[in-house]
């Protein structure tokens, strides 16, 4: 009989939080976040475009046309961190995060983290690192549990 191994909750929000990521429209980074209370998915997030709007995908990457490297000026960038989109998502449904945990790809810029801080959740899980670490203190001042974990496997197991 062929074995499957359950993943344990940080492993399983992290690999939903990988398979959002691949709706991004950014060139850069494939970033994915879910927002999830008492092991419930409230909303999700993608990076990319203003809903609507054209993306990177079809007008090329500003930042890149203009060499500017990673987790700088973000304000010439036409897309929404992932982050953003979680936050922006659940209050469009109603939907509070205070006291939530941020399952996310990469680590958050300030910008998110400021929000992160202000929607009040209470953790923060990665597997990756984002370019830009001053979130870490932000997260300390405001109690923010945070956890880098293991990038969790790619592959799903099926029990056909």
């Amino acid at each position: 009989m062929k074995k499957v191994t359950r993943p344990d909750v940080d492993e399983y929000f992290l690999k939903i939080a990988s398979v959002v990521a691949e709706r991004s429209t950014c060139r850069r980074h494939h970033v994915g976040a879910v927002a999830v209370k008492n092991k419930h998915i409230l909303a999700t997030g993608y990076n990319g475009a203003a809903a609507g709007l054209k993306d990177c995908l079809e007008l090329g990457c500003l930042r890149d046309e203009q060499n500017i490297p990673s987790g700088e000026r973000h304000e010439i960038c036409r897309g929404i961190h992932a982050e953003q989109n979680v936050i922006v998502q659940a209050s469009l449904h109603g939907v509070s995060l205070e006291g939530g945990t941020i399952y996310c790809t990469h680590t958050p810029c300030v910008l998110c983290a400021k929000m992160l801080v202000n929607a009040k959740i209470a953790r923060f899980v990665s597997f990756s690192q984002y370019n830009d670490d001053s979130f870490k203190e932000l997260f300390q001042e405001a109690g923010i549990k945070f956890d880098i974990q293991e990038r969790p496997p790619s592959q799903i197991g099926y029990l056909d």
